[in-house]
Order: C-alpha cells, then sequence, then structure tokens
C-alpha cells in the first residue's frame, strides 16, 4: 500500500512494481524497474528515502531514519531478505545480505557486499568494493570481479521481475491436489549460489 504523510506522497516510476502487501509512506522516492517485496516498510516520516534505478528491496526489508536524515539506495543496490538499512547510504551496485542491520550514518561505496546476519555499527564507512561480514561488521578482503559479476547477475533477474509480476501475478485460489502436468524446474533454473559459481 502507498499512504501520504504530512504533505509527503510517494513518487514511485511506472515502471516499478510495489506488492500491495508492503507500506510505502511518505517522502519516498521509487525509480525505474525497482521491485519492492511484500512485508516491506518503507517510512519516509521524518526524513526522505531515495531508491534508484534498479533497486530491489525484498520480502521483510525496514527502511527508516532518525529526523532530518535521507536515505539513500543508489542504483542497483540489491537489499535482501529481512535486512534493515537505517539512516545508511548504500552505494551503487551494492548487495545487502539477507538480515543484515546497517546502523545510522553507515556509509557504503559502490559494489560492496555484505553478508547475511552482519551488523553494521553507526558511523561506520567503507570504501568501495569492500566484502563486509560479522556482527560488529568489518571488511575482510575485497570484492573480486567474478563476486561483482555473480551479483550483477542477481540482481538483474529482480530488475526483470516487475515486469514480470505485472504481466503473470494475479490472486488466485489454491489447488487442493497436485495436477500431472504440474511444472517442475523454474525458468531460472540456471542460476547458480555463489557457492556454486566459485566451485566451476
Amino acid at each position: 500500500m502507498i499512504y501520504a504523510f504530512k504533505e509527503h506522497i510517494p513518487v514511485v516510476h511506472e515502471s516499478a512494481f510495489v506488492h500491495p502487501q508492503a507500506a510505502v509512506t511518505g517522502h519516498v522516492i521509487i525509480g525505474r524497474d525497482v521491485y519492492i517485496g511484500p512485508g516491506a516498510a518503507i517510512r519516509g516520516d521524518w526524513g526522505a528515502i531515495i531508491i534508484e534505478d534498479g533497486c530491489n528491496v525484498q520480502e521483510n526489508c525496514t527502511i527508516h531514519m532518525f529526523p532530518g536524515v535521507t536515505v539513500l539506495l543508489k542504483a542497483g543496490a540489491h537489499i535482501g531478505h529481512g535486512a534493515i538499512i537505517h539512516g545508511a547510504t548504500i552505494g551503487r551496485n551494492c548487495l545487502i545480505g539477507m538480515n543484515s542491520v546497517l546502523m545510522d550514518n553507515v556509509q557504503l561505496g559502490d559494489e560492496c557486499i555484505v553478508g547475511a546476519l552482519s551488523f553494521i555499527k553507526a558511523d561506520e564507512q567503507f570504501e568501495p568494493r569492500s566484502l563486509i561480514v560479522g556482527n560488529p561488521a568489518r571488511k575482510i578482503r575485497e570484492v573480486s570481479d567474478d563476486m561483482i559479476r555473480w551479483k550483477t547477475e542477481g540482481t538483474a533477474l529482480y530488475q526483470a521481475l516487475p515486469e514480470d509480476m505485472r504481466q503473470h501475478w494475479r490472486a488466485c485460489e489454491p489447488l487442493r491436489e497436485l495436477p500431472p502436468e504440474y511444472p517442475g524446474k523454474s525458468e531460472n533454473s540456471s542460476y547458480k549460489t555463489w557457492g556454486e559459481t566459485r566451485r566451476t
């Protein structure tokens, strides 16, 4: 759902897809080919949230801030399931792993990767291409070209998803039994996890 707050009405590009079970409130700007998953809470009541082109904010993510702060997700940022972004700036083509927490005034350079379940303390800054993990999180090495290539391919799936959702997504009643012709593997079955990718 989209909600106004005071004088602010969210601005959502027509090519984006915001799931109706997400809550987008107030001073929020959402760019081209952005996917916002169900359960996401994007609350621009005390400050602004800018989500640039090609980003995705997956299921059950929270984006918020302290008063007067602007949260910025630069183009191609990929926010994994359950992550919390509070008052941070996420660089271009970054990946934030599932259930990670980024606190106030965190600054990530372009093409950083944050491991799942990481906690980045307030005011931390990381240079581009940092691989960041842990609680508290720290840089353990540089992100390789292969990792960025894998990340970019994964994000491309989400950049295509808004149009796929518009064409194929609909509410329905569940089936009560499995029909014999029920499809097996998904059309994206050729995609490999990072672990599978680095073993090939």
